[in-house]
């Protein structure tokens, strides 16, 4: 049996993690095999604290980061107001939504080198609502990912709004994505590339109950090395509470 938190393997083939360094790093290492790195979504840290960060890990730990914002959210998101230094007033109504701009091409090449010091194994793309399926959107998404450069990772895509299954199945077939979803709203279009997100059933400050955790534990049954990172709040009890379910010291 697994002992709890243990970084060596991943509990019969799941690997469970936060989103987030919601904890001390070298707590959360001997807790969970993998994290989901979140500063680079809101701003990349410099390389020297990303290298710290890998050097502080068992080598098996396994890094998945959130591609810069720049990329993916318009200028007009409230996001921004966590950049560090303001967007330049040029480069708003230029950022977000895929956009073949020099400030998203720019910050798509600083997420490829942040995935790359981290030695990550994906890429996470988490698109707003705003983003939605139009010709215009669908289009803008399509030419840059067959524009830039791909990353030696893998490519998650997480949509949020009402997509049409067949809209989602068709691009992750052809841009070769992972279909990232939260398991308590929808199902992914590609389970055998599973990664889950929790956002929490009721908000950020739900706590998922025994009921909902034997539920994924169901889901994620027999799926090629599937990943469910926790996102709500009370992240790191949850997550600890679904490894418990994993290995059956729940008593579920």
């Amino acid at each position: 049996m697994t002992e709890p938190g243990s970084t060596d393997a991943a509990v019969g083939g799941v690997r469970v993690g936060l989103c987030g360094w919601t904890i001390a790093q070298a707590s959360y290492v001997r807790r969970f095999p993998l994290v989901e790195v979140q500063h680079t979504f809101y701003e990349p840290p410099a390389d020297a604290m990303l290298a710290r960060w890998r050097a502080g890990v068992p080598p098996q730990f396994e890094f998945t980061v959130k591609a810069w914002q720049l990329v993916t959210h318009e200028s007009g998101s409230p996001t921004y107001r966590r950049l560090k230094r303001p967007l330049p007033p040029e480069h708003r109504g230029q950022v977000g939504g895929f956009r073949i701009s020099p400030p998203v091409l720019a910050a798509w090449e600083r997420t490829l080198e942040c995935a790359r010091v981290l030695r990550a194994t994906a890429i996470l793309l988490q698109c707003p609502k705003s983003f939605r399926p139009t010709a215009v959107d669908v289009d803008r998404m399509r030419t840059f990912l067959t524009t830039v450069e791909r990353p030696a990772a893998r490519l998650l895509w997480e949509p949020r709004g009402d997509w049409p299954a067949s809209l989602i199945s068709e691009l992750c077939r052809d841009l070769d994505l992972a279909h990232v979803v939260d398991p308590m709203q929808t199902e992914t279009v590609t389970p055998e590339q599973t990664y889950y997100r929790l956002h929490g059933t009721s908000g950020m400050r739900h706590v998922h109950s025994d009921e909902e955790l034997r539920r994924l534990r169901d889901a994620v049954a027999g799926r090629p090395h599937p990943y469910v990172l926790f996102n709500n709040l009370p992240r790191a009890t949850d997550a600890e509470r679904f490894l418990a379910v994993l290995d059956g010291r729940a008593g579920v």
